[in-house]
């Protein structure tokens, strides 16, 4: 049974662990936090390929390197972070909720008036590690629309599954989904 599914992201090899999501489903898990490497050749990458844009945003968490090294390498004194839920210091919140495949509950994702100004009239760029059910990335659009933003381009890293067929995304490879034993579906 594979245990784990090599792969190039932006030029670089890495060994993604699988893990089961149920009796007949294992996905294989890609995580930026603590790789700096891959997140730098990723948003080197993805910039490449970028429209042009104003603001970026993403959702909180895993996603939350790769913007900080996008904006970093692009110049952009600014982005947004849609939070899991209200913070104290978030005035005229506006929330969606959102269940994820790598989530086992239903969440909220939120932005304040300061979030919703920086990108009212503005050509926003969504950005996410990876784009799967695309759950996720509906409620950063429901967001970024409900605000008056222009989403100029959807992308990430890897698109998973049938989300490498979706021809309104950006991405950089492609991620197989594998069946209960391991082997790509």
């Amino acid at each position: 049974m594979r245990k784990a599914y090599s792969m190039k992201i932006a030029g670089v090899k890495r060994d993604l662990p699988l893990f089961r999501v149920n009796d007949n489903l294992q996905i294989a898990a890609f995580i930026l936090f603590g790789d700096a490497e891959i997140t730098v050749a990723s948003a080197s990458a993805l910039l490449k390929k970028a429209p042009e844009y104003d603001v970026l945003i993403t959702a909180e968490a895993k996603s939350i390197p790769l913007i900080h090294e996008m904006a970093r390498q692009a110049g952009d004194d600014y982005y947004v972070v849609a939070r899991k839920g209200p913070k104290v210091y978030m005035e005229d919140v506006t929330t969606v909720e959102v269940k994820s495949i790598t989530t086992n509950h239903v969440q909220t994702l939120c932005i304040g008036k300061t979030e919703a100004d920086a990108m009212r009239g503005k050509r926003v760029l969504i950005v996410d590690d990876v784009i799967s059910t695309g759950e996720s990335l509906t409620a950063l659009e429901t967001l970024v629309n409900r605000v008056g933003g222009n989403i100029v381009g959807k992308m990430a890293i890897l698109a998973e599954g049938d989300a490498a067929d979706r021809d309104d995304i950006i991405f950089l490879e492609p991620l197989p989904l594998f069946d209960g034993e391991g082997n790509v579906i």
